[in-house]
């Protein structure tokens, strides 16, 4: 009598087949954050996730109970590579110049993160998730505040660090979320990565110019 299961069987209930495929939680981690570099976040669904890391649909149900808490985990992943503590000490106009380049890189290693967190995690069903997207999105106005603390010369004019943030955030990430007209509005054959880069230094001028005390 045959051993194996058949071919065609069903599998019983209880742990997908993770063990069979190698897949693991991190593995859909990162097939959501890749997907999330290439589509807006609806499209970035339980299946497409689970197609992107070869693996059964079902493993994400299993280690993540939904797909709401997965793209929590992808969001909360990229928000502690990009967070960094306030600083203690520095140039305040070194640090705004740095903090303004650090949103720039992060924007561009989640290129959907904001949509993610606008049309996704602010709607979630989960109070815990809701309150860990803010205490994350916090954390640069605790930042820029402490900038200004730091400025014991009074080098730098007084700003509202919300404003700032949002300032940053929006200036940044339209850069990337828009791509498609800034292309229109460009020569064809235009290197994009180059203008990108170009891009975040007069924006770093921009701000930096806007807030130094003449």
């Amino acid at each position: 009598m045959a051993t194996g299961r058949k071919r065609g069987a069903r599998r019983g209930k209880g742990r997908p087949t993770a063990s069979e495929t190698g897949v693991g939680r991190e593995a859909l981690i990162t097939a959501a954050r890749a997907l999330l570099q290439e589509l807006p976040p609806a499209q970035v669904t339980s299946t497409a996730i689970a197609r992107r890391a070869n693996a059964d649909p079902a493993l994400v149900r299993y280690y993540f109970g939904n797909r709401e808490n997965l793209l929590f985990e992808v969001a909360k992943q990229i928000g502690a590579e990009a967070n960094r503590p306030p600083p203690d000490e520095g140039d305040p106009l070194e640090l705004l110049a740095d903090m303004i380049h650090n949103t720039f890189r992060f924007t561009r290693s989640a290129k959907h993160m904001q949509r993610l967190m606008i049309e996704e995690l602010d709607s979630a069903t989960s109070a815990e998730v809701r309150e860990k997207m803010r205490e994350w999105n916090r954390q640069p106005l605790s930042n820029y505040a402490k900038l200004q603390e730091l400025d014991v010369e009074g080098a730098l004019r007084q700003f509202d660090p919300l404003f700032m943030h949002l300032a940053v955030v929006g200036i940044s990430d339209f850069f990337a979320s828009g791509a498609p007209l800034v292309e229109l509005l460009v020569p064809a054959g235009t290197d994009m990565a180059e203008l990108g880069r170009q891009y975040e230094e007069f924006v770093t001028r921009l701000l930096t110019d806007g807030v130094r005390k003449r």
